[in-house]
């Protein structure tokens, strides 16, 4: 592994296949993957239940039950989703190495010279028979699943970032996993990341 820090922030469509390749990024490069998991880390440091942390994940704030007084805010999702920028900003400050899914992180982390941001999308037909397989669901739902999933994605993202979700501007690379296979368009970004690198 170089000795200089990479930080590989994927961002993804539902049903893209982007985590599953953001997961072998990871285990090509020899490096930790933070999703999900990194709120039990905060957990654990901050001493609750993960738990109560996780149902807030990635969901933007509700306007009907949270207020903000004085740039303080009691919104639960809020809280979480900025507990979620202050572990990835500390962990690129002590010069980690590593690779976030989602969380906002090609925002939350733009400047970082070891910072290489990519957005993973997909044909809808396409996603909407990888996620009916995987989830052995109806293609109508499937579809369904995917919007909603894609609509909570784009609200979170747009609450806290000035670029929009999916905007081409905001990444190194946007890919559409479809046309190569997953597979093949991990290689072909293992492939960009290595002449990055160098």
């Amino acid at each position: 592994m170089e000795s200089k820090q990479l930080i590989i922030a994927v961002s993804r469509e539902f049903g893209s296949g982007g985590h599953c390749i953001a997961e072998e990024l990871a285990r090509r490069f020899e490096l930790p993957l933070y999703d999900r998991n990194l709120l039990e880390e905060i957990a654990d440091e901050k001493n609750v239940d993960s738990s109560n942390l996780e149902k807030y994940d990635e969901l933007p704030k509700s306007h009907l039950f949270s207020r903000t007084v004085r740039g303080f805010s009691n919104s639960p999702e809020e809280q979480v989703a900025n507990m979620q920028f202050d572990f990835l900003r500390k962990k690129a400050e002590e010069g980690e190495s590593f690779v976030i899914v989602g969380r906002c992180a090609e925002t939350i982390l733009k400047g970082n010279p070891g910072l290489i941001t990519i957005f993973v999308l997909g044909d809808m037909d396409a996603k909407i028979n990888r996620i009916a397989g995987l989830h052995l669901i109806s293609r109508a739902e499937a579809e369904r699943m995917i919007w909603r999933h894609d609509r909570k994605r784009k609200a979170y993202h747009n609450h806290y970032c000035e670029m929009k979700w999916g905007d081409s501007r905001n990444y190194d690379l946007c890919i559409n996993s479809n046309k190569l296979g997953i597979e093949r368009t991990t290689d072909t970004l293992e492939q960009y990341i290595r002449e990055r690198i160098k």
